[in-house]
C-alpha cells in the first residue's frame, strides 16, 4: 500500500493515464493540431464526394503537386517568423531553374550543377538580407523589386524562350524511388530539417527571438542583421532546390516557372498557424497548410470545379486564416 491507500500497481496506472490525459491536453492546445483537424475533416469530405481522392496514385499525386510549395513554405515560415515577407521566391526560383540548366549545358556532372545553384540562389537572396538590414528598405519593397529583377533577368538569358535540360540532375524532378516521387522525399527530408533547425538549435530559436521582439533580441546579444540574412539566404537556396526541381519534372527550364508561386507559398504559411506579426510558428504547420491548398487543388480537379474557382477558394481560405490569427493577436 502507498501512503495515501491506494496499492502501488493502481496508483501507477493513475499516474499513467494522467500523464497521457497531460500529453493530449497539451497536443490539442497546440496550433498545428486545428490544422490537422482541418486537414483530416477535408480529405474526409473530399473522400466521400470522390471515390479516386483515396486511391493511392491520387495520394502520390498530391503530395507532388504541392511538394515545391511545401518546400518554398519552410523557407518563407522562417523569414515571416523574423516579422518579414518574400515575395521573390517564384522569380528566383524560375531563375535558378535557368541557371541550372545553363550549368547543365556546359557539360557539368549533376553534383556540381547542384551544388553551385544551391551557392547561387543563396547569393541571389543574400541582396534581399543586405538590402533589409543595412539599407534598411522594408522587406515587402525589396523583395518585391527582386521579383521584378529575377524575373526579368531569366528572360534577358534565354530571350523568353524554353532550355531543353539533358542532364541527370532532372531525377530530381522526375526521378522515383520505388514508387515514391523524388520530390515528395525532397520535402520531407526539408520539412524535418527546418524543424530540427528552427526548434533543436541555437540559430532557429534566434530567429523567433527576432520575431518576438527584435530590441530584447539585440540587448541579449542576439546578432540580428546576421539572422535576418541568414534566413533568407535559406530561402534563396530553397528557391534553387525548387528551381531544379521544376525544370527537372520536365526537363526543360522556363524562364516563367514559378509565377504566382509567392501567394500560394505565402497562404501556406498563413495557413499553417504561422503569425504574420513573426515570433510564431512551426514548420510541421506550415507542411500542413501546404496540404491543405494541395487538397482543394486536387479536390476542385476530381469533383470537375472551374480551375478558377480554385483562385478564388485559396484566397478565401487564406483571408480567413490572417483573420483567425488577427483576432488571436487582439485578445492576446
Amino acid at each position: 500500500m502507498t501512503s495515501n491507500g491506494l496499492p502501488k500497481p493502481a496508483k501507477d496506472a493513475a499516474a499513467k493515464d494522467a500523464g497521457v490525459r497531460n500529453a493530449l491536453l497539451k497536443m490539442v492546445k497546440q496550433k498545428e493540431f486545428s490544422v490537422f483537424v482541418a486537414l483530416v475533416l477535408l480529405c474526409t469530405v473530399v473522400s466521400l464526394l470522390s471515390p479516386y481522392f483515396l486511391g493511392v496514385q491520387n495520394i502520390f499525386n498530391v503530395l507532388r503537386q504541392f511538394s515545391v510549395i511545401g518546400i518554398l513554405a519552410v523557407g518563407q515560415a522562417l523569414i515571416i517568423i523574423t516579422s518579414g515577407i518574400d515575395l521573390s521566391v517564384g522569380s528566383v526560383l524560375g531563375l535558378m531553374g535557368v541557371v541550372a540548366a545553363l550549368l547543365a549545358g556546359l557539360g557539368l556532372p549533376p553534383a556540381a550543377v547542384f551544388v553551385l545553384t544551391i551557392l547561387l540562389g543563396a547569393m541571389v537572396a543574400s541582396i534581399n538580407g543586405l538590402l533589409v538590414t543595412k539599407a534598411r528598405i522594408n522587406p515587402f519593397i525589396v523583395t518585391l523589386g527582386m521579383m521584378s529583377i529575377a524575373r526579368g533577368a531569366s528572360l534577358l538569358i534565354t530571350g523568353g524562350m524554353p532550355i531543353s535540360i539533358e542532364n541527370d540532375i532532372t531525377f530530381l524532378g522526375s526521378g522515383y524511388i520505388g514508387v515514391v516521387p523524388v520530390p515528395v522525399i525532397i520535402m520531407f527530408i526539408v520539412a524535418i530539417a527546418g524543424h530540427v533547425f528552427s526548434t533543436k538549435t541555437l540559430a532557429g530559436r534566434n530567429i523567433y527571438a527576432v520575431g518576438n521582439n527584435e530590441r530584447a533580441a539585440k540587448l541579449s546579444g542576439i546578432r540580428v542583421d546576421k539572422v535576418k540574412v541568414m534566413v533568407f539566404m535559406i530561402m534563396g537556396a530553397l528557391c534553387a532546390l525548387s528551381g531544379m526541381i521544376v525544370s527537372g519534372t520536365l526537363k526543360t527550364a522556363e524562364p516563367s516557372a514559378g509565377a504566382g508561386y509567392e501567394m500560394d507559398v505565402i497562404a501556406a504559411v498563413v495557413i499553417g498557424g504561422t503569425s504574420l506579426a513573426g515570433g510564431e510558428g512551426s514548420i510541421v504547420g506550415v507542411i500542413l497548410g501546404a496540404a491543405i491548398m494541395g487538397v482543394l487543388r486536387n479536390s476542385f480537379v476530381l469533383l470537375g470545379v472551374s480551375a478558377y474557382w480554385q483562385i478564388v477558394a485559396i484566397g478565401v481560405v487564406t483571408i480567413g486564416a490572417v483573420a483567425l490569427d488577427s483576432l488571436k493577436n487582439k485578445r492576446d
